[in-house]
């Protein structure tokens, strides 16, 4: 094997953001650009020398070439072995728990999550550290240094690896082993849940339909729903993963996943709906009449986790991301247990698992994961409210109705203004940020502020602090409204305004969401004046 050190020019705009770097696919399809940014993250781990990793995307355009470079450029930086999913396939926690059973070094996940694929669409590649979660910012602030600093990158001449065929072959002195991408995750998950409790579920004649959007999971929930646990064949639908998802928006929520949304809502719903992202990180669930918000999802999956002894005989702790309804945080108070409240990102929960002070966290934005892997994971998620309906005997419905009526109910949603001007974006947040300490007191649609901040987390673990992780203002009737610019968009700005309300047991729980929260978007809307700063009516999405 011939390596070439190959002569390169620093590219800007290559800092990793919430979960690794993202682009549309034609730039990283740029002669030079994935190669940089690959040899970036081998120079900011010390080099590939001796070392192991774990490859794997979702399927998107642009998986197998990236991969194939990918292998080139391991090997010609002296790794020892990397363990690949067959044709390029992986869900995000199934490399992750890769990582982690082989304990290799790292992995590189090509996905650009819940964004569209596809050559005009949204390509992205994510570094995942040894304990198989995502790389900490210490890792990507020193990947994004050495996009900076690179002059050169090492590849392999060498012919492309076989990714069709499970087994071992040599790539120079590199061993690369290609792996059923199920088989590892689909044992772990047995070991975790009552699968026979599941299966007497389905064969009591529960029935429910799981929506893979044309993405990862869908090979996952084929071999563990239909063929494991015994649902009806057809129960998985756009089962099989597409390069450009189907030409859909691969994000579970009652906008992009509609077509299942209204089935859940019809009269010939079945008795739970569900739905997985690009790279399966991410949930949805519906019951018959009803959309459980990840904020509830998180707090009624922690409440009735021991109905789940294999998986759970006692919950550590609970953390949520910031932007996450406080729901969680009354099940914690309750269970008399940590509860932790982190920036956006997955990778802020890693030392908290680690350290055994959580078993369980959630965002807003449909992940939820535990302690099982480093990673939000949407099929271990569904897997949990099978068991724990399997074991309640009661429908989606009534499991939520009677968490609030016991916890009380935080009405809750989000609104995205998608593809704004940077700067647009960049000086309506700079504007609130300036007015923080002076709006308490202030009333804005008869509604007071009773306090307001920028988030800054400090890690219980190591103590390092991440500060300028959003805008918090708390009005007086239980509503909070947080503002965020996301780190996962590839074109212009994302505003995220999140809504929240809560409501007392004794309170008016059956409400619309929309309609609990029209005092509370009036509120927000008079506080920021956002129409005119940004020129929009209304959101682009409503979750």
């Amino acid at each position: 094997m011939i390596v070439e050190n190959i002569p390169c020019e620093t590219i800007a705009g290559q800092k990793p953001g919430t979960s690794g770097l993202r682009k549309k696919t034609r730039i990283f399809m740029e002669p030079g650009y994935l190669e940089n940014f690959i040899q970036s993250v081998f120079n900011a781990i010390g080099g590939g020398e001796g070392k192991s990793f774990v490859v794997g995307g979702d399927g998107r355009y642009f998986n197998r070439k990236a991969i194939q470079t990918i292998l080139k450029m391991a090997a010609a930086n002296g790794a020892k072995k990397v363990i690949v999913g067959q044709n390029g396939i992986l869900s995000t926690p199934a490399a992750s728990h890769l990582i982690r059973k082989n304990q290799t070094n790292g992995g590189f996940i090509l996905s650009a999550s819940h964004n569209p694929g596809g050559i005009k669409a949204d390509f992205g590649v994510k570094y995942n550290v040894a304990n198989g979660g995502p790389a900490p910012e210490a890792v990507t602030e020193a990947i994004f240094k050495e996009t900076l600093l690179i002059s050169s990158y090492k590849m392999a001449n060498a012919p492309m690896i076989d990714l069709a065929t499970v087994g071992t072959s040599m790539l120079g002195d590199m061993e690369v082993s290609v792996v059923d991408p199920v088989a590892d995750y689909k044992e772990l998950m047995a070991s975790l849940f009552d699968f026979v409790a599941i299966r007497n579920l389905f064969a009591g004649g529960f029935s429910m339909v799981f929506d893979a959007m044309h993405a990862v999971t869908g090979p996952y929930a084929k071999s563990i729903l239909e063929d494991t646990l015994g649902a009806p064949k057809g129960t998985v639908v756009n089962g099989s993963p597409s390069e450009d998802f189907g030409g859909g928006h691969p994000d579970p929520n009652p906008v992009w996943a509609k077509p299942l949304y209204d089935l859940m809502m019809s009269d010939q719903a079945p008795c739970l709906g569900a739905a997985s992202d690009g790279d399966g990180d991410r949930n949805m669930i519906l019951g018959h009449g009803i959309y459980v918000t990840p904020s509830d999802s998180l707090a009624v999956l922690a409440d009735n986790a021991h109905l789940a002894p294999a998986y759970c005989k006692g919950i550590a702790g609970i953390a949520r991301s910031m932007p996450t309804s406080a729901a969680s945080d009354r099940v914690a108070l309750k269970k008399k247990i940590g509860c932790y409240e982190t920036p956006t990102g997955w990778k802020f929960f890693g030392n908290l698992l680690d350290d055994g002070k959580v078993t369980i966290c959630g965002e807003e934005s449909a992940g939820t994961g535990s302690d099982h892997v480093r990673e939000k994971d949407g099929l271990w998620a569904v897997l949990l409210w099978l068991n724990i309906l399997a074991e309640r005997r009661e429908p989606v419905k009534t499991v939520l109705e009677s968490h609030w009526a016991h916890y009380g109910r935080d009405y809750y949603s989000r609104y995205d203004y998608e593809d704004i001007d940077s700067k647009v974006a960049e000086d309506l947040m700079q504007s609130l940020r300036d007015r923080l300490s002076e709006l308490p007191g202030q009333v804005f649609a008869d509604k007071t502020v009773e306090k307001a901040d920028e988030f800054s987390y400090e890690d219980p673990v190591d103590g390092s602090i991440s500060a300028g992780q959003g805008l918090r203002v708390w009005f007086s009737g239980g509503v909070r409204v947080v503002f965020r610019l996301s780190g996962t968009g590839t074109q212009g700005a994302t505003l995220r305004v999140y809504l929240e309300r809560y409501v007392p047991p004794t309170g008016e729980l059956d409400l619309d969401t929309q309609v609990a929260l029209y005092p509370v978007v009036k509120s927000m809307l008079e506080l920021t004046q956002l129409e005119q700063h940004i020129g929009r009516k209304k959101p682009d999405v409503i979750t």
